[in-house]
């Protein structure tokens, strides 16, 4: 794509790389943003600048907070007995606006990959099964994506787990076989951290 501008052109570029951003799209944002005013792209890259050096995670759950530990952590409200075990912050968002689930949450940050690299020790699994273990916990619900990495990251945490005195359970298989958690819509959703069922017969079945 010819631009008389290298400075569009670099701006374009850097835009295309967001996912879901092809070069035609990102041409188009950044057309957009040069016919507003100046004070409005400073703004936006003030915001972005601001939250890439000051975005934490947070120490409990591992899920983005502003500050060590998040919201949903510090919230006495929360059932601190029940621990929802999500991917990514991307899930704990989706579960969230079901408003269907009160307990607390743990971002394990992916799934077992070996195809991609990607094993136990490169998840928060250790800090889970710690958290487990201090007996605190009643109960562990695995709400990861029904695809293959999603059952074999619930199976390795559930042998991490079986000797603990807690109660495992896996969300009703509402959301299909190979669906993305965070694209389910809020009443399957909901209705499946409600329906869930005990983790042991969600892989017997399988």
């Amino acid at each position: 794509m010819e631009m008389s501008s290298k400075l569009l052109e670099k701006a374009v570029a850097e835009i295309s790389q967001l996912p879901g951003i092809g070069k035609r799209t990102a041409l188009r944002l950044a057309l957009h943003l040069l016919k507003q005013p100046p004070e409005q792209s400073q703004h936006l890259a003030e915001a972005l600048k601001k939250m890439r050096e000051e975005i934490k995670f947070c120490n409990q759950c591992h899920n983005i907070s502003d500050n060590d530990v998040c919201e949903l952590c510090a919230n006495p409200l929360r059932d601190k007995t029940i621990i929802c075990v999500v991917e990514d912050v991307r899930d704990v968002m989706a579960i969230e606006n079901t408003g269907l689930f009160k307990g607390q949450y743990h971002v394990l940050g992916g799934k077992i990959s070996p195809i991609d690299g990607v094993g136990p020790s490169q998840l928060t699994i250790s800090s889970l099964v710690a958290k487990v273990k201090a007996g605190d916990v009643k109960e562990l619900i695995f709400a990861l994506s029904s695809t293959m990495e999603g059952d074999t990251t619930n199976f390795y945490i559930y042998k991490q787990i079986k000797d603990c005195n807690v109660v495992t359970s896996a969300i009703a298989r509402g959301i299909a076989v190979g669906d993305e958690l965070e694209f389910a819509d809020e009443v399957t959703l909901g209705r499946s951290i409600i329906q869930r069922v005990p983790f042991e017969n969600s892989f017997k079945n399988n």
